[in-house]
């Protein structure tokens, strides 16, 4: 449910590093937080984003929340497919849920961002 591949962060984002690159999205429990997703706003491709600033939003039947950047870098790939079907982020937040590409500044600064088991102490969950 919390893969350990993965670096989490307060807000409820997650960051994998792939070949230099971070790709980003928001966790399960946020998905679930948020129940049924309806909208989503992404950057641009070529948006410049900053480390824990707002790079977007989400929105659900409950509510409006700002999206975080784990990093900061250059957005370089968007997905495409939340624009019409923002809700596969409620049924797969981790693989096709997810949100931007980022070309990090600095790929250290994941280390800055929980692991999974510090994560998961973070939402008071054992195991995930």
């Amino acid at each position: 449910m919390y893969p350990e591949d993965l670096r989490y962060t307060k807000e409820h984002e997650w960051a994998k590093l792939e070949s230099g690159k971070v790709r980003v999205g928001i966790t399960r429990f946020a998905a679930d937080r948020l129940s049924d997703v309806v909208f989503i706003r992404l950057p641009d491709v070529g948006t410049a984003v900053k480390i824990m600033e707002p790079f977007g939003e989400i929105e659900s039947v409950k509510t409006v929340s700002d999206l975080y950047a784990p990093v900061s870098g250059t957005v370089i790939e968007v997905n495409q497919t939340l624009v019409d079907a923002p809700e596969v982020v409620n049924s797969d937040p981790y693989n096709q849920g997810w949100m931007i590409i980022v070309q990090p500044q600095d790929p250290k600064e994941l280390d800055r961002l929980m692991t999974r088991d510090q994560y998961l102490k973070m939402i008071g969950e054992e195991g995930g």
